[in-house]
């Protein structure tokens, strides 16, 4: 019993350190911190119109499976944030759905080949709360990666509508319309927001929380401060265009230099997981002395943990906070 208690632990010990690894620095958080007191004091807060309110009592029913969701799964706000930042009309109630399947299924077929019940539902439980988490965030990135590449551009524009003469809400609303792809969405979000009584602060905010990028954060806090203390804002914009554009060029700078070092974790870290799965499913009898055998179970703990502190090192050595 001891050493199954050891590999689990082992087990949980490798993934834990490799979430926490290759999470790297929380860009958008640090950027939060510094703006925290920035923001509090000129974000002039006010609450929600009435209209507003309305509008989203009458479109908040949800469908059975999404109140089962919610009910189910833990901080559903926080996953309702999450779908909503793929732009993908995802459900709380379909990711359940899916944690659900992928839960279930691998399970059945795990003991159908012939493993350990107690490791069936480890591997099943990582892949079914792990897969969809990993998806999601994938989608996250791709979309605020995209932002993030034609948001300078966007700004560029408004810079131009303001020396133009038009006022910044009117510029939005044209940035909206002729900007496509993520910042033309997010754009028009805001227009909308303020065509049914928000505030441009507010507006501005709310989609600067949901996206979470310290660069739409930059943004923000620029117009609420121009707004209260006056000055350029035209001159004031086109200097963060040029600033968000040197940003992202750093970051493309760093990303290239140390590619071939995340590639090579990668590589080494996964190798053993995939050979221990095809040689497992060539010869599930010879595999299975893993799960039988206490000195092959303490050394497999054992080396989990070394590999597992390797590919720590490795990954905080190419991640890097601009």
């Amino acid at each position: 019993m001891l050493p199954i208690l050891m590999l689990g632990g082992a087990v949980f010990l490798v993934l834990a350190m490799l979430i926490a690894a290759f999470s790297g620095p929380s860009t958008a958080r640090a950027g939060s911190r510094r703006l925290n007191t920035l923001r509090d004091r000129h974000a002039g807060v006010v609450g929600p119109a009435a209209v507003e309110t309305q509008i989203r009592r009458a479109s908040a029913s949800q469908s059975g499976m999404d109140t089962a969701a919610l009910r189910l799964l833990p901080n559903p706000a926080e996953l309702q944030k999450r779908l909503a930042m793929t732009g993908k009309p995802w459900t709380v109630g379909q990711y359940g759905l899916v944690t659900l399947g992928l839960i279930m299924v691998p399970t059945l077929l795990l003991l159908l080949k012939g493993a350990p019940i107690w490791l069936a539902l480890f591997l099943s439980l990582a892949l079914g709360m792990g897969l969809p988490h990993f998806v999601v965030s994938f989608f996250i990135k791709r979309r605020v990666g995209k932002f993030t590449a034609k948001f300078p551009d966007a700004i560029e524009l408004l810079v131009r509508g303001l020396r133009s003469g038009l006022p910044i809400t009117e510029t939005m609303t044209v940035v909206g319309s002729e900007v496509s792809g993520p910042v033309g969405e997010e754009f028009r979000a805001v227009s909308d927001k303020m065509k049914i009584g928000r505030t441009l602060d507010v507006a501005l905010q709310e989609t600067a929380d949901r996206l979470g990028t310290p660069e739409f954060q930059f943004f923000t806090i620029t117009i609420a401060i121009q707004r209260e203390t006056g000055g350029n804002l035209a001159e004031t914009l086109a200097n963060l265009a040029e600033v968000l554009r040197k940003r992202s060029q750093m970051k493309l700078k760093i990303k290239a230099m140390s590619s071939e070092s995340k590639a090579s974790a990668l590589i080494v870290g996964s190798l053993p997981f995939i050979v221990f799965g095809l040689v497992w499913f060539i010869n599930n009898d010879y595999m299975m002395n893993f799960f039988k055998d206490e000195r092959l179970m303490v050394a497999g703990a054992g080396g989990l943990v070394w590999m597992s502190l390797g590919a720590f090192i490795m990954a905080k050595m190419v991640n890097f906070e601009i």
